[in-house]
């Protein structure tokens, strides 16, 4: 049998990824957070645990805002069951996404490849 779709446990997880991104924007007062931006939540089967991938500007003080998102973590766990109503609500596990970062390096080596190949002369 084919899916059509979405499934419902990405949309769920999507759902998580919205509240989440909008409780950390307007809610959480932890300074070391600052600007971060959800790429992903990936749910168990189960909704017991969420992997959330996050990306900062700041890859500086990426110590920082992970400390600051675990401590924040049972904070944004019980305001995300007043937002989403499902039969188990997911332990948050935040993890680093640095896909933005390899892209952004990935586009600089392509750049330099190609203005090095316009200062080669051609046969």
């Amino acid at each position: 049998m084919k899916k059509k779709g979405f499934q419902r446990s990405d949309r769920v997880a999507e759902q998580v990824r919205r509240d989440l991104a909008d409780l950390i924007r307007t809610e959480l007062k932890d300074p070391r957070v600052g600007m971060v931006s959800l790429t992903a939540v990936e749910l168990t089967p189960d909704y017991a645990h969420a992997k959330v991938f996050f990306a900062t500007l700041n890859d500086e003080h990426l110590d920082e805002v992970m400390q600051g998102l675990k401590r924040a973590s049972g904070f944004l766990r019980r305001e995300l069951g007043r937002r989403i109503h499902i039969h188990t609500l997911p332990e948050l596990h935040f993890v680093y996404d640095n896909s933005i970062q390899h892209g952004a390096s990935m586009s600089a080596l392509i750049e330099r490849a190609n203005a090095l190949s316009d200062l080669t002369p051609e046969d």
